[in-house]
């Protein structure tokens, strides 16, 4: 008989289950409610939303009144103060981890003029931590991988890391960094969930037949949880929803592992472990 285990830690962490908080509750009023871009990084949430009326809004300036949400990935500040100008009523739905990573960013550019985000360029998160650097005076570079550091770093430089990155890449920038003799001031922002999700897979994708990972395919920390258990079990697939397990072929697996992003709510984890469960 076929088992299934679940990764430790999996599934939705505090800053997402906060933000989905504050959204549902806003959206138990009876008046309009709007998010600032999706509020997480999950389709199926983000349609659930919908369904109460909570619609997404892509820039600050087409909102005009009613309560807006400000997405967990966070904004840029000048967006915030928009909002603050012609929304209503603003619910920050920023996770206290990103927060600490904006904050982190400014601190450093204030005091060393130039800051490295370690992270993805285009992801929302990385773009307002690079926004507050730049406010506070800073030139900001973005990298998500050795190879794409530049050559025309400074001699000393701040350094944050997207709260969600895998950490076997932030150390190798920051080795990289390093090794070229940068002076390196380190803030250290993925946050815990993060590292134990990332921990948790990597320890079980080690003793498995086959992998699981549920989550947004648009989700950059369950991409990150895919490529770490993939790198260890081959036969590890990434889905969104419980449809796309009849793509997915378990023939001969004795043991087959379950994970999840922390932008994945219980109630989309339980029906793809129960429908293992019953292969």
């Amino acid at each position: 008989m076929m088992r299934v285990i679940r990764a430790d830690a999996a599934g939705a962490c505090y800053g997402v289950q906060r933000a989905l908080d504050l959204a549902f509750h806003a959206s138990e009023d009876n008046h309009e409610v709007q998010s600032l871009g999706p509020l997480i990084h999950n389709p199926l949430v983000v349609g659930e939303l919908a369904q109460r009326g909570v619609r997404v809004v892509d820039e600050a300036k087409d909102i005009h009144g009613g309560t807006v949400i400000i997405r967990s990935h966070g904004v840029v500040p000048s967006e915030k103060r928009l909002l603050e100008e012609c929304a209503t009523e603003v619910v920050d739905a920023t996770c206290p981890y990103v927060l600490r990573a904006q904050n982190a960013a400014k601190s450093l550019a204030e005091q060393y003029g130039a800051v490295v985000v370690v992270g993805d360029p285009v992801h929302p998160e990385v773009e307002a931590i690079c926004a507050y650097a730049r406010e506070a005076g800073g030139a900001v570079w973005v990298v998500d991988s050795v190879a794409h550091i530049p050559d025309d770093l400074p001699a000393t430089l701040g350094v944050v890391v997207q709260t969600t990155q895998n950490r076997a890449v932030f150390e190798q920038v920051i080795g990289a960094l390093r090794a070229h003799g940068v002076v390196l001031h380190v803030k250290d922002t993925i946050c815990s969930a993060t590292s134990q999700r990332q921990n948790a897979a990597k320890e079980l994708a080690a003793n498995v037949d086959a992998m699981v990972v549920i989550g947004g395919h648009n989700s950059s920390n369950t991409t990150r949880l895919y490529e770490i258990c993939e790198a260890i079990c081959p036969r590890t697939y990434h889905i969104e929803t419980l449809e796309e397990l009849e793509q997915a072929g378990f023939e001969g697996c004795e043991v087959i592992g379950i994970t999840a992003g922390a932008s994945t709510p219980e109630n989309q984890i339980a029906p793809v472990q129960e429908y293992l469960e019953r292969l």
